[in-house]
């Protein structure tokens, strides 16, 4: 089953193109952008122009070729896509650890051709055993065409802990001087988590959040939503973000979502600093890189729709601020659960959950 259609990002796509066309396209991108603004998808749509055999006079990809084909079902040889993945199993030395990995990306893969895909797990990571499996394909001559791609997809999940930056490190060598015929493309919602050196190397661009009219018309089509107030409650939900839109098409909230939806509202209901701590000790220590983050985002976008409809706006856009530092502070290596008690403590005092 081929990938859904790219939704979205016309201006984007279109400077991206002339560069591809005018062979200007830098070799290491850095798609910056909210979770699930459909950062990986445009990457992918990278890939298929750069990969294309009848590419049109804009840069863009033809879309009927045998090549645009193989990226649309994730079977050409020369697209290399890794995600975060959690391998359950044990490798005895590197190179078994490297196997395990690739088993775990190819499964990834298939359910992917198979279903629009959601946010990775919160243990999910980049290993090191990832990193030289890039390292390794990198080394390849191209099986059909000029280039290889590599997409690098959730890369602030390549150091799950500021202390233990071995993938990273092992990423920014292949980062330093590419092979002239690959093209390497990383996608983050994080960006400051990344390592500078790596930031260094990389030519960043944003990816913004999508039009109510693409949202609109995505759920439409892709998810197949035909009554106006579901569509429309959908839209306003999920706030430019397609990710989002779909998470919330397949069942409300997300496990980050929902924490979100708890943390304000014992906040809204003035709890006592005992039923803050728990809510904080209740939160996930794997740092900021996953559901915690979520947590934050899935607060903020909460925040941002309350700014809109009005009422104490002060509170509220005092409120975003202090949870806009709190994200900023989850990207050291600081606990979560402290940092939500804190949380907990200063939109009680300014009741900017209420």
């Amino acid at each position: 089953m081929p990938l859904r259609p790219i939704y979205g990002h016309d201006p984007i796509r279109s400077r991206l193109g002339r560069a591809i066309l005018s062979h200007t396209l830098p070799q290491t991108l850095l798609l910056v952008g909210r979770r699930g603004v459909g950062k990986q998808r445009l990457a992918l749509w990278i890939a298929q122009a750069l990969l294309c055999e009848r590419r049109g006079d804009q840069g863009a990809p033809c879309g009927t070729c045998s090549a645009c084909a193989k990226v649309t079902t994730l079977a050409h040889p020369d697209l290399h896509w890794f995600v975060p993945v959690e391998v359950t199993k044990k490798g005895a030395d590197a190179d078994k650890q490297v196997d395990l990995v690739e088993e775990a990306l190819w499964e990834e893969m298939a359910a992917r051709r198979a279903e629009l895909w959601q946010a990775p797990a919160g243990m999910a990571s980049h290993s090191i055993a990832s990193v030289r499996l890039l390292a390794r394909s990198l080394q390849l001559t191209p099986a059909m065409g000029r280039y290889k791609v590599f997409i690098v997809g959730d890369a602030e999940r390549l150091t799950p802990q500021k202390g233990n930056p071995e993938a990273a490190n092992a990423l920014l060598k292949a980062l330093e001087e590419p092979p002239q015929d690959a093209f390497i493309l990383l996608t983050s919602s994080d960006p400051d988590s990344l390592l500078p050196t790596i930031l260094s190397r990389m030519v960043r661009v944003s990816v913004s959040r999508l039009p109510d009219s693409v949202m609109t018309e995505f759920a439409q089509l892709e998810l197949e939503t035909k009554d106006a107030r579901r569509v429309e409650s959908l839209v306003r939900s999920a706030d430019g973000s397609i990710g989002r839109m779909v998470e919330l098409a397949n069942g409300g909230s997300t496990v980050a979502d929902g924490n979100a939806v708890s943390l304000e509202t014992l906040l809204k209901r003035g709890g006592s600093p005992v039923e803050r701590y728990a809510r904080a000790l209740a939160q996930t220590p794997f740092q900021a890189r996953g559901g915690f983050t979520g947590l934050l985002d899935g607060l903020l976008v909460q925040l941002r729709a309350r700014a809109r409809r009005g009422g104490d706006t002060q509170a509220v856009v005092a409120a975003i601020a202090q949870v806009l530092e709190t994200r900023e502070l989850a990207q050291g290596n600081v606990n979560p659960q402290l940092l939500t008690a804190l949380l907990g403590d200063e939109l009680e005092s300014g009741r900017g959950g209420s």
